[in-house]
């Protein structure tokens, strides 16, 4: 695809956001904010449709790409499906991060260390209050 082709505006231009359902809403933002440090962007219910989004990030939506947290008031559960992955998030020092994440009662599921495949990253996978998958990815040139 050439650059003309993209600016055309026939393709995205930009991840907005990923989305998951949550169980407790009040425990997944507290989970995203202590723990990673993301911001609240806004939150909003809807009590007609019976449900609360949350969207939370380290810079407005309109720059950067956000967590959409989404919570239906009727639903006791939720499994993470088996086509879901991960949300992955740069850090600077993974090995800082993952005793942050312990220390806030976060549970670092794989400890810090080379990829199987590939070792030039160094990543950890931690999950959150649901079950979802977070992996880090360790970037020491983020700014």
């Amino acid at each position: 695809m050439s650059t003309h082709e993209h600016q055309s505006g026939i393709y995205p231009h930009r991840i907005l956001h990923t989305m998951l359902r949550v169980r407790n809403l009040q425990k997944s933002i507290q989970f995203y904010t202590r723990t990673f440090g993301m911001n609240v962007l806004r939150q909003h219910d809807y009590p007609d449709s019976r449900y609360t989004l949350a969207f939370l990030g380290y810079g407005p939506e309109h720059s950067h790409t956000v967590l959409e947290l989404t919570h239906n008031w009727d639903v006791i559960d939720y499994e993470p499906g088996t086509a879901f992955g991960h949300v992955a998030y740069g850090v600077r020092d993974i090995h800082a991060c993952c005793q942050h994440i312990e220390a806030q009662g976060g549970r670092v599921v794989r400890a810090p260390g080379p990829m199987q495949d590939d070792d030039r990253d160094v990543i950890a996978f931690v999950l959150d209050p649901d079950g979802y998958k977070i992996e880090l990815i360790e970037q020491p040139e983020l700014s």
